[in-house]
């Protein structure tokens, strides 16, 4: 399941703070920061798709997400590569390296990480 570029802001800022109130989560907006009307809709949305959940403190709900970060964009990139890329990740390496202007050093550090692994495969 995937999230809206709103769900997905909001997101980042619980991923960020791994357990925020809606307070919390507000003051992480930049102005004009969104109504906590809105910010409760985008996270009931967000607890329907099984993305967080909360536990009741009193009358205020602290809120933890209950999908990693890198679980997350794992499946984004892999979505992105089998849906925009054939499901040939060569040609989004290619597309990668060649559209993001990446020195020579961080060129080379990605070599690296592939010759790694490479070698625990």
């Amino acid at each position: 399941m995937q999230l809206s570029n709103a769900e997905e802001q909001l997101m980042q800022f619980l991923w960020k703070q791994k357990r925020a109130f809606m307070k919390d989560l507000i003051e992480a907006y930049p102005d004009p920061k969104p109504a906590q009307t809105t910010v409760a809709t985008l996270l009931k949305r967000m607890q329907d798709k099984g993305f967080v959940d909360y536990k009741q403190m009193g009358r205020s709900r602290e809120y933890f997400p209950l999908v990693k970060k890198s679980d997350y964009f794992g499946k984004q990139v892999k979505g992105m590569i089998q849906n925009f890329f054939n499901n040939d990740a060569a040609q989004f390496a290619s597309f990668f390296t060649e559209s993001t202007d990446l020195s020579k050093e961080e060129l080379q550090k990605l070599r690296n990480l592939i010759d790694q692994q490479i070698k625990s495969k």
